[in-house]
């Protein structure tokens, strides 16, 4: 009798397609990330604000007497003096320590609202592109609905609602209304990701949902979502700005960029330099997280590499 050759199942290759590439989180990663000077330089000025959010008192008094509340209207719109080389504003309030005390406001909104925001995104990204169905119609309709409405104009309508506004109700506003191009992309990423090779395998070996979840999906879901968070930090830095510049945001005795953006818009043709500084710190703030945020992009991220 003629012997039977075995059977043999040729198991193909996982596909690689451009929504499913595997992300660079290695020790060569980081190493090449470590090597780019725009990396480096946004660190360094974002690790300078952070300080001068965390401990605004010893960096505001090497100019001055550090009290951004300590003014004199004899000083009014002086363009500097001895111990005062920024100037004082309008009130005779020294610019330098307000602009040092006002990094305290706009970034704690910042961090408040993006992770209000990536709180949200994470959710409801999660449970539309793991659930399906039901559930993902109604995400999809909900995010319709929240993008629908100008970030800025909703943010508006609702602050006026609050009859005092400080860094808390802002970053809950901006955080509300600042989730839905973050989960939408979790909710992609998601998707990818369970229908990866490992997570049918790991189905298949009967692991619950919650487990298959936790250990499988998330970790590789959310670093896109993260990066895009780290970009949202600058928006939000610059919405809460302007929309104090329109009186709507925050409001005294609160110490922000944008109040003193305002306030130096009022008296810009007689003395241009309050304006000056705090607008000079928003903008290398936000350059900053926007740079960092692309090279973490740029590295972390293969299809930027190809």
């Amino acid at each position: 009798m003629p012997e039977i050759p075995p059977i043999t199942a040729k198991i193909p290759a996982p596909r690689t397609t451009a929504t499913s590439l595997p992300q660079s989180t290695g020790p060569s990663a980081w190493r090449l990330l470590l090597r780019r000077p725009l990396f480096w330089m946004a660190s360094i000025i974002l690790l300078i604000m952070l300080a001068f959010a965390i401990a605004p008192a010893p960096f505001a008094g090497l100019f001055g007497n550090g009290d951004p509340r300590a003014c004199d209207l004899a000083d009014s719109k002086v363009e500097s003096a001895p111990g005062h080389p920024f100037g004082f504003d309008l009130q005779g309030c020294d610019i330098w320590a307000g602009a040092v005390y006002g990094a305290q406001a706009s970034i704690t909104v910042g961090l408040l609202a993006t992770g209000i925001a990536l709180a949200i995104a994470l959710v409801m990204g999660l449970l539309a592109g793991m659930g399906g169905g039901i559930a993902d119609w109604i995400v999809s309709r909900l995010t319709e609905v929240f993008l629908g409405f100008p970030f800025l104009l909703a943010a508006i309508v609702v602050l006026n609602m609050f009859g005092t506004r400080n860094v808390l109700t802002v970053g809950v506003v901006l955080g509300v209304f600042g989730w839905p191009m973050m989960a939408r992309l979790m909710r992609a990423s998601v998707r990818s990701v369970a229908r990866a090779d490992h997570v049918l395998a790991a189905r298949t070996m009967g692991l619950g949902v919650g487990r298959i979840v936790t250990r499988y999906v998330v970790p590789n879901a959310v670093q896109p979502v993260m990066l895009m968070a780290t970009l949202t930090i600058g928006g939000v830095i610059v919405a809460e700005s302007t929309l104090t510049y329109l009186g709507i945001g925050l409001s005294s005795p609160a110490i922000s960029w944008g109040l003193q953006i305002a306030a130096g818009s009022r008296v810009f043709q007689t003395a241009p330099h309050v304006l000056v500084l705090p607008s000079i710190m928003l903008a290398v703030t936000v350059l900053a997280i926007v740079a960092l945020g692309e090279e973490l992009r740029t590295v972390f991220d293969p299809r930027e590499r190809r």
